[in-house]
């Protein structure tokens, strides 16, 4: 019998590693969106994503169980999944990384805002105190200007408020419902979803859009060279990864619990902001830093110890 503490930490490092993997997918997407439309970079995850889950499931023995009796749930927590990434997809490829990824982690507020409602679960105070500590730093670290108010803005908070729902419904399936199952349809969904809304966009004539916002939706199929394919190749299997990670991660502890580990997502950006884009850190981007990795200790060491208020 595993301890509440032990299903804690577990949580803990499956979330760490899950926003890993989809930190560096994220880096992978913004690199290709210049070449390539989105819906051709998602599509490819799916190609590799889906082949790999349907494994790991035949392996665990779940796939007999992939239409399980709550597929209505499952596909709606997939097709939310999959307009929020696109949102998030389409907000990176026209704002910079940094701005996008600070409207997106608005999600803590809105998983812990809705968990209490939407899964019973109480939200003590020293959370939402870490929480909005943490969403501080990325405020401190990014510092949003002007350029944030545009329509992807818009498409980053969508994301966000979408992605909160997704984890929701994944830690409510993963009671009934095999996570590695749930990641499986979720794949699915992405691949006939991404190649359904190319299509949609080629026989509609979408591609002479001009605006800024949707560019990166609407660019004109591509062949990817071979490597640019292996890349993408890659970028699925990480998907699959992480996702089948982030459902375990929800599964183990409370979803208001395990949310703000996500903000480990700063010091990927920040990695992959110097090694890949070339965006060197300034004093305020280490100071908020520093901020979102402190309110991320605390929170684990507060929740080692017994609390009764809050």
């Amino acid at each position: 019998m595993i301890s509440p503490l032990q299903s804690k930490l577990r949580a803990v490092v499956l979330i760490l590693v899950a926003v890993g993997f989809a930190s560096t997918q994220d880096a992978i997407v913004k690199a290709m969106s210049g070449s390539y439309p989105a819906y051709e970079t998602v599509a490819f995850r799916g190609l590799a994503a889906v082949p790999f889950i349907s494994g790991w499931a035949l392996w665990e023995g779940h796939f007999k169980d992939f239409i399980t009796p709550d597929w209505p749930l499952v596909l709606l927590r997939s097709v939310i999944l999959c307009s929020a990434y696109f949102a998030f997809v389409l907000s990176i490829a026209t704002l910079p990384i940094a701005n996008a990824v600070a409207i997106y982690f608005t999600m803590p507020f809105f998983l812990c805002a809705l968990s209490g409602w939407f899964l019973k679960e109480h939200v003590p105070l020293f959370r939402w105190v870490a929480i909005c500590v943490g969403f501080v730093g990325v405020l401190i670290s990014v510092r949003p200007g002007s350029e944030t108010f545009q329509p992807a803005s818009l498409l980053a908070l969508y994301a966000a408020f979408g992605y909160a729902i997704g984890q929701l419904l994944g830690r409510q399936l993963s009671r009934t419902t095999a996570p590695v199952n749930i990641a499986n349809f979720q794949n699915v969904f992405y691949l006939l979803g991404s190649i359904g809304l190319g299509a949609f966009i080629h026989a509609t004539n979408l591609t002479t859009i001009s605006s800024p916002t949707f560019a990166s939706l609407t660019r004109p199929f591509a062949i990817p060279t071979m490597i640019d394919a292996s890349v993408m190749t890659c970028m699925g299997l990480l998907s699959a990864i992480s996702s089948i990670m982030f459902v375990k991660a929800y599964q183990a502890a409370p979803a208001n619990f395990v949310a703000p580990f996500e903000y480990s997502a700063m010091i990927w950006a920040l990695i992959y902001g110097i090694f890949v884009f070339k965006d060197f850190p300034d004093q305020w981007t280490i100071i908020g830093t520093t901020i979102v990795i402190a309110a991320g200790l605390f929170l684990a060491w507060r929740d080692r110890r017994p609390h009764t208020i809050g």
